[in-house]
């Protein structure tokens, strides 16, 4: 399956406003990330932003170090059409995350919401995960939200990995320890119950990237 292909129909042919993992505004994400408090000038990556209205909410907030990535093309250009002149302040990274070229040590904040788990096969999983263990400095912060198991097993005409909190962290593996974990209860557009787990997970500051 392409998945470029895949998401850039989805985005084609489907509002913004209807895709099922639109939320008006990452409540959970916002409220977990300023709890962290971060410093401003913090390098963020939103990966599978798309177009989320995240990165809206967190220029609001000051952040000053914004990259985005998504394998969408479209998805991209609607988010920096919303964003206007604000959007020369992000950077904008058109890419698949388990192929993507990432600097090394430099994002003190991965967050993904409904990324990982659409990553069904395990060298997709194995490429994302040594692309979050090089990027992700020692004592950075991973945000992570997937289908919870109660989830349906498809989204966007795609199968998902649901998990629960112990096959995620087993899956996260070693490195990283939990600093906090919860559900979200989403609501697609169109009705449909989709409880997320929402977890956070901090790199050990003495793992060498």
């Amino acid at each position: 399956m392409n998945r470029r292909a895949h998401w850039e129909r989805i985005y084609a042919t489907q509002p913004v406003e209807r895709v099922g993992w639109y939320r008006p505004h990452l409540d959970t994400s916002l409220t977990w990330i300023q709890e962290l408090n971060l410093p401003r000038r913090a390098r963020i990556l939103d990966v599978g932003g798309g177009a989320s209205t995240l990165v809206d909410d967190l220029l609001t907030l000051g952040f000053e170090d914004i990259t985005v990535l998504d394998l969408s093309a479209t998805a991209l250009a609607h988010a920096r059409a919303r964003l206007g002149a604000r959007a020369d302040r992000v950077t904008w990274m058109e890419a698949d995350i388990t192929e993507a070229a990432l600097p090394e040590a430099a994002y003190d904040l991965w967050h993904d919401r409904a990324v990982f788990h659409f990553l069904t096969e395990p060298d997709d999983r194995a490429h994302y995960l040594e692309r979050l263990r090089r990027a992700l400095r020692p004592g950075g912060f991973l945000i992570l939200a997937t289908f919870s198991p109660e989830a349906p097993p498809t989204c966007s005409g795609l199968p998902v990995v649901r998990y629960d909190l112990e096959t995620l962290v087993r899956t996260i593996g070693p490195g990283f320890h939990l600093v906090r974990h919860g559900r979200e209860h989403h609501v697609t557009p169109g009705g449909i119950a989709q409880p997320y787990l929402y977890t956070c997970f901090q790199r050990n500051e003495e793992e060498k990237p």
